[in-house]
């Protein structure tokens, strides 16, 4: 099971990888970075990243459907205490895609992994793919 520098330098071998992070989003600093920041500021994307990934793990469009007046439960929707619905976010320009992937925990789940991939060079699926298998395999310790 690999630590941060691990994890974030198998990401790195991801097509079109550019740059990567491990990011606390409820304080906005960065754990580990690897290879080029956007903007050239690891601590201001990870700020900034951070700040993206709360607006998205705390607003209640994105809340799991539940049970509702006249509605049954929705199976496999039901909010687990101290979990973000949030999987991951992807926001892409017209040069770049950036994947936020939150990083389950046993302690708070407040980690995400930020990737920031070349358009040109990068395969957003097989991204998304690799970071949900690097994730799940983090230590933190």
């Amino acid at each position: 099971m690999p630590g941060i520098d691990e994890c974030l330098l198998h990401a790195m071998r991801l097509p079109g990888a550019r740059g990567a992070a491990l990011v606390d989003w409820t304080s906005g600093l960065a754990l580990g970075t690897v290879g080029d920041a956007a903007g050239d500021d690891h601590e201001t994307a990870a700020a900034e990243t951070a700040e993206l990934a709360r607006m998205a793990a705390e607003h209640p469009t994105f809340a799991p459907v539940g049970p509702a007046e006249g509605r049954a439960p929705v199976e496999g929707r039901t909010p687990v205490e101290g979990r973000t619905p949030v999987e991951d976010l992807v926001v892409t320009t017209r040069t770049c895609y950036h994947v936020l992937r939150f990083v389950e925990t046993s302690f708070d789940s407040s980690v995400l992994m930020h990737l920031w991939l070349d358009r040109a060079e990068g395969n957003l699926a097989l991204a998304r793919l690799r970071m949900r298998d690097l994730t799940e395999r983090l230590v933190l310790e």
